[in-house]
């Protein structure tokens, strides 16, 4: 097995956006050193993250799991699901989270995470909070039976999340996840921290200022890097679809903010990552 350079722990390739070129742009990131997780979002994305990374000898592995956006009727992303007719009734359903469905797809050697998962109150009506929180536990649960980390996706929603992950503690795992595009504060980040969890920081880095004080009081040993393509495209890419060779520009914002070398920072965040997914 070979060693990548970095390690892009949170993409989509798997997504609509990218129909027809599917394999070039992973094979792109591959020839880079770059490794990828594509992250499941319901159960057709899931499945077809797996088939991915079935299809490339390594480097490229999928994650599991229901997107709490999903839980109910739900934003049509045309990026995520295509623009078909078929595809556009997506939004009339809502996914149940279906144990049996997700565990089986679960023992595939490929799956390195369950999720994303976790909690979005950006678009809310008050009667999808319980739904959403009651698929966040069983993934949970899942997580623990599987024995794979979480990939936790959270909007809006830190208290309930961190409360949610605390009430649940003994059903985390010894590395209980990572916490992807983390967007809370230092309060919010100590608490995961002590939680045990990791965080993943893309693209929006390179843009905007807000994260850089968070970015600098997380450790670096709990620090990985994501391009969550298609969206969020980094400088100087911007206005183009993100891809996840783009990650080493998080990479440099990131080497940056923290004020080390680029290739220590490469070093570190892709330790890190490996460790999170034990590959």
């Amino acid at each position: 097995m070979s060693i990548p350079y970095l390690f892009d722990v949170h993409t989509h390739t798997h997504f609509a956006a990218y129909a027809g070129d599917t394999d070039a742009v992973i094979q792109r990131s591959l020839d880079a050193g770059i490794w990828i997780v594509n992250v499941g979002t319901q159960a057709d994305t899931s499945e077809d993250a797996v088939t991915t990374a079935k299809r490339f000898p390594e480097g490229v592995f999928a994650t599991i799991g229901l997107h709490p956006i999903h839980t109910g009727k739900s934003y049509h992303d045309v990026q995520e699901l295509g623009d078909t007719a078929t595809a556009k009734g997506f939004t009339s359903r809502g996914e149940v989270f279906d144990h049996d469905y997700y565990f089986s797809l679960g023992q595939d050697k490929n799956v390195v995470a369950i999720g994303e998962c976790g909690l979005d109150y950006y678009r809310l009506e008050e009667n999808t909070k319980p739904v959403q929180m009651r698929a966040f536990e069983q993934q949970i649960a899942l997580s623990r039976e599987l024995e794979k980390p979480l990939m936790i996706h959270c909007r809006n929603a830190f208290g309930d999340l961190i409360e949610t992950l605390d009430a649940n503690k003994n059903n985390l795992n010894t590395i209980p996840g990572i916490v992807h595009f983390f967007s809370g504060g230092i309060d919010d980040a100590r608490r995961l921290l002590n939680l045990g969890f990791s965080f993943s920081f893309g693209g929006v880095l390179t843009f905007a200022r807000d994260y850089d004080e968070v970015v600098r009081f997380i450790p670096m040993e709990r620090i990985v890097f994501e391009t969550d393509a298609p969206y969020i495209t980094p400088v100087p890419y911007r206005g183009k679809r993100n891809e996840p060779f783009y990650v080493t520009e998080v990479a440099k914002k990131i080497a940056e903010i923290k004020t080390l070398p680029l290739d220590t920072a490469a070093v570190m965040t892709t330790g890190n990552a490996r460790a999170i997914f034990g590959v």
